[in-house]
C-alpha cells in the first residue's frame, strides 16, 4: 500500500471520527432506536459522504464553486436541514417511553451530507490534497469514494455504539433530556462555521 493511499485513509478517519452533525445524529440515534434500527441511518451517512468526496474530486466541485449563487442555496438549505434535525433531536424522549417516531433514515442520513456545506468543504480538501493519488478525475473519485465511505461507516459505528452505551448508563428522564439536548445544540452549532 503506498504511503499516499495510507495517508488519505488517514485523513478520512480523523476528518469521519471528529465531532460534527453526522457523529450528533449517530450518537442520538444509537441512544434512542439501538444499533439495528440505526442502520440505515449509518448507511445513508457512508453513502453520503462516500459519493459525496467522490463526485467533488470527479469535478462536481468545481462546477458548484464556481457558481456564487449556488454556494448561498446550499449553505441555506444546509442550515435549514441542520437546525431541522437539531429540533428533532431536542424533542425525543427516553427510549422505550412511548415516542412514536422513527428512527432517521437512508434519506435523511444521505441528504445530511450532501447539503452540509462542512462536508463539501472536506470533499473538496480531500480531492485537492490527494490528486496525486490518480491519473484522472473519474479514477481519483472512486479511489476517494470508496475510502470515505469506509471510514464513515466505521466512524459512525463507533458513534452509535456510544449512544448505546450512553442508553444503558442513562436512567432517569431528566439525563435524557439532558443528552439529546446536548446533542441537538452540538448539531445546530455545527451550522456556524458555514457561514463564517
Amino acid at each position: 500500500m503506498s504511503s499516499a493511499l495510507l495517508s488519505v485513509i488517514g485523513f478520512a478517519l480523523v476528518a469521519t471520527i471528529s465531532p460534527g452533525g453526522a457523529t450528533s445524529l449517530a450518537t442520538a440515534s444509537g441512544a434512542q432506536f439501538g444499533f439495528r434500527r440505526s442502520l440505515p441511518l449509518l448507511a445513508g451517512i457512508s453513502v453520503g459522504l462516500g459519493t459525496l468526496v467522490g463526485a467533488v474530486a470527479g469535478g462536481l466541485g468545481a462546477v458548484v464553486f464556481a457558481w456564487s449563487p449556488m454556494q448561498l442555496l446550499l449553505r441555506i438549505i444546509g442550515s435549514a436541514y441542520l437546525l431541522c434535525l437539531a429540533w428533532m433531536i431536542s424533542r425525543m424522549s427516553a427510549p422505550h417511553a412511548g415516542s412514536s417516531s422513527p428512527p432517521t433514515g437512508f434519506i435523511s442520513g444521505f441528504m445530511l451530507l450532501w447539503v452540509n456545506p462542512k462536508g463539501w468543504t472536506m470533499a473538496l480538501a480531500a480531492a485537492a490534497a490527494y490528486a496525486d493519488l490518480a491519473d484522472n478525475p473519474v479514477a481519483l473519485g472512486l479511489i476517494l469514494c470508496f475510502v470515505f465511505g469506509a471510514a464513515a461507516i466505521f466512524s459512525m459505528v463507533i458513534w452509535c455504539i456510544g449512544g448505546l452505551w450512553l442508553a444503558r448508563r442513562l436512567t432517569q428522564p431528566w439525563q435524557w433530556r439532558c443528552l439529546n439536548l446536548g446533542l441537538a445544540m452540538l448539531l445546530a452549532l455545527s451550522v456556524i462555521p458555514m457561514w463564517l
